[in-house]
């Protein structure tokens, strides 16, 4: 099971353990998942299409909400396949470096998501303060490099992750209970020294996080400034209502996300461990599965796409 080196003991393969307690549960908890999942794809895949296909989308708020769509997909899919192959078949080994790969994509892309929701509230911010240069200054070539930016930032950050937790020696066994392979989880399982992962893990949550979120909300007030000064109500309506989506994308990401980060530093003796990783999956997943609908219900662009799409020309 080990494979030993001169500096630390390194296990072939983890155990993943599912939900530990609700073992005789794992069928009827992955029912819920298996079709949120669903949904989550679909949804994205059929939102990519129709951004794709649909020449009105072809916008730089439409460009951001295809690279969430690939975000989110992409992000769910690196885990609830094998969460549910856990939970129906009982296959809960995962070897040492698919362990690792599967941590640094987890983080990287929960840091990426985090990273567009920033970007589309800059586009926001553009579109109401500045609207008659909106696409002068949001070009094809200025959401690719940021798109880019972004991406490069979550790789370089979370990078570090892989190398830190390789480091560790693996001596008290190989079992992480747990759906999917996170940093702390893994770190935790290490007989070693695991501060200098927890402090660089809370380092990489206030520079990807907390910096998005700061600029999310400079972006809003300048924006809520910007409305407020609108003699018309029914300008102030409109430009409200071009934000509604993406506010609500917000607090469905960052509530999940908050709530797992307090309650698994300050709430780990209150609340029941089978809580904490139920409520992880659903960080990972509740995103991917609501965008695609919320986005689809506020958006009149994307509401009317969807029509022409189902019922062509005649029907919208």
């Amino acid at each position: 099971m080990f494979n030993s080196n001169s500096s630390s003991l390194t296990p072939a393969f983890f155990i993943l353990n599912g939900v530990p307690g609700m073992e005789a549960s794992h069928v009827w908890i992955s029912l819920p998942f298996f079709f949120m999942y669903l949904i989550a794809v679909l949804g994205n895949c059929g939102l990519l299409y129709l951004i794709h296909h649909e020449e009105s989308l072809h916008r730089p708020m439409y460009y951001f909400l295809a690279l969430l769509a690939i975000t989110d997909v992409t992000l769910c899919s690196t885990t609830i396949p094998n969460m549910l192959c856990i939970f129906w078949f009982n296959l809960k080994e995962i070897s040492f470096n698919a362990c690792l790969f599967q941590m640094f994509f987890v983080h990287m892309l929960t840091g990426m998501e985090s990273g567009v929701l920033m970007l589309m509230a800059l586009d926001r911010y553009v579109a109401i303060c500045y609207p008659l240069r909106y696409t002068t200054i949001l070009t094809n070539s200025v959401i690719a490099k940021a798109g880019f930016i972004t991406f490069l930032r979550g790789v370089m950050l979370i990078m570090p992750f892989t190398f830190l937790s390789k480091r560790l020696p693996y001596c008290q066994g190989n079992i992480i209970p747990h759906t999917y392979c996170d940093h702390m989880s893994v770190a935790k399982v290490s007989c070693g020294n695991v501060r200098i992962n927890a402090i660089y893990g809370l380092m990489v949550a206030l520079l990807i996080g907390v910096f998005d979120m700061c600029c999310i909300s400079v972006s809003y007030t300048m924006i809520l400034r910007a409305v407020m000064s609108l003699s018309s109500a029914d300008a102030r309506h409109k430009a409200f209502s071009t934000c509604t989506a993406h506010v609500c994308a917000i607090v469905i990401t960052y509530v999940p996300a908050l709530f797992t980060i307090f309650t698994h530093r300050f709430g780990g003796h209150t609340i029941p461990h089978h809580i904490h990783i139920i409520v992880a999956n659903l960080y990972l997943l509740l995103p991917p599965t609501m965008n695609p609908i919320v986005y689809g219900v506020k958006t009149k662009l994307i509401r009317e796409g969807v029509i022409k799409l189902l019922f062509g020309e005649k029907g919208f």
